[in-house]
């Protein structure tokens, strides 16, 4: 999975609409947040990343920005969007990316467009997940009159360093770090000439009528403390969506992914997939390619500082190429080498006999390592006691050699790759001994 996916964009008339893709499966999950969001920033956020990545866990997952915000084109004081329009830009998002159906998620003032979508094109929802919903917000007493008031919201929240984390995340109070990342999402989502309107049309919009009209399978969450949006508020909502499901969590943040996230989104795998698998999004099943040119170093002393340049910039051409032809995404490349993953060894393999084979005719030796194991997710570096080990395997490949590990071997067995015996090693600074093999194919690559 990539750490920073690419943005894309969809149209709704002249509207660009900023989105992406995260995660595979047959499973596509739709994503509608809150008017505070940036496809790209979201990822520098670890809460909030990681967050995503599990959801992207289940399937494909789809989020995007709302016209005005975050990426998507920005909109003039006579343009500000009703909640149909935005209802409109999901839809053109999901036909853009190409899904049929989909699994609807919305969070927080989200929530509203995503019940929306759900009753005027039940074609397209196939099921819905709303967090911290109500059809129509009663604000608490006890928040900040800047919250409620147009008056001085600008001059208290808007453009100042408030965040508001103790009644978005009260949990979080006394992070320094997550309030100020938190505002820095704030400003980067959304300027001040359209802040009143979302936050107005949020909290003033009442979706009630349209409830029974939503008929797909339906989860509604929210915290006990919520002090933003009452957990009965929400429990009301649910019951007035036939069969829907309604979860209370124990917490007090407004936010989603502020406290909580493992107990919240199992009652979301359990509910869209009917399993709890557990997945930890920190940690990755994958197939890991290493490679590196053989002795580099002398080569460039003999062709010359110039010449180097032109080959190693051939190779690079090359070794991309071949990732993209197999389905490899590329980690990191430091000097000759390249670390990349797959999701399928095969793959891993084949591109390392198709990299060895290319590089050959130009007079360069590839050595290259494959290893599949579980990896540990660095924003956008992979580290783990896997990466290492098929770090090792390459270091002992020799010339134009394809090594890879035990495990690799056995995965593959009965494949048109045949292996050889190399041995068993040690491996610098990995535990035990680990038995290896050189691949070479008997099918064209």
């Amino acid at each position: 999975m990539e750490a920073r996916p690419s943005t894309r964009y969809a149209r709704n008339g002249t509207t660009h609409i900023a989105y992406q893709e995260v995660g595979r499966g047959d499973l596509d999950l739709l994503l509608i947040d809150t008017w505070v969001h940036h496809v790209e920033a979201v990822w520098d956020l670890p809460d909030l990343a990681r967050f995503l990545r599990r959801l992207a866990s289940f399937g494909r997952l789809i989020h995007f920005d709302h016209r005005g915000t975050g990426l998507s084109d920005p909109v003039t004081t006579d343009q500000l969007p009703d909640l149909h329009t935005q209802v409109d830009d999901a839809v053109a998002v999901l036909h853009e990316a190409g899904s049929e159906r989909a699994a609807v998620i919305g969070l927080n003032e989200g929530s509203n467009i995503a019940a929306m979508l759900a009753a005027e094109h039940p074609d397209l929802c196939r099921s819905l997940v709303l967090h911290a919903f109500a059809a129509h917000y009663v604000l608490g007493p006890d928040l900040p009159k800047q919250l409620v008031d147009e008056d001085t919201l600008f001059e208290a929240g808007a453009v100042s360093d408030e965040s508001y984390v103790e009644f978005l995340a009260p949990s979080r109070v006394g992070d320094a770090e997550f309030g100020r990342a938190l505002r820095r999402l704030q400003r980067l989502s959304i300027r001040p000439g359209v802040f009143w309107h979302f936050f107005r049309q949020s909290f003033e919009a009442d979706i009630t009528d349209l409830l029974p009209a939503i008929h797909c399978p339906t989860l509604v969450l929210n915290r006990t403390g919520n002090p933003i949006v009452s957990v009965e508020q929400s429990r009301q909502a649910a019951d007035a969506i036939l069969g829907a499901r309604f979860v209370e969590l124990p917490g007090t943040d407004h936010v989603a992914w502020s406290e909580g996230i493992d107990l919240l989104l199992d009652e979301v795998e359990e509910f869209l997939t009917g399993a709890r698998a557990g997945t930890d999004p920190d940690r990755l099943l994958t197939t890991l390619l290493f490679t590196d040119i053989v002795g580099s170093t002398d080569r460039a002393a003999e062709i010359g500082d110039r010449r180097w340049r032109d080959l190693l910039d051939q190779h690079n051409q090359v070794v991309r190429a071949q990732l993209t032809r197999f389905g490899g995404r590329e980690v990191s490349t430091s000097g000759d080498g390249f670390f990349a993953t797959f999701d399928r060894p095969m793959s891993a393999v084949r591109c390392a006999l198709a990299i060895v084979d290319a590089m050959s005719e130009v007079g360069l030796q590839i050595r290259a390592g494959v290893h599949t194991g579980e990896v540990e997710v660095r924003e956008e570096d992979l580290g783990g006691l896997a990466v290492h080990i098929g770090a090792r395997i390459m270091s002992l490949a020799g010339h134009g050699e394809v090594l890879v590990s035990s495990t690799v071997k056995d995965l593959l067995a009965g494949s048109e790759v045949e292996f050889t015996d190399r041995s068993e090693h040690e491996l610098k600074g990995v535990p035990g001994t680990w038995h290896l093999f050189r691949a070479v194919s008997s099918a064209p690559t």
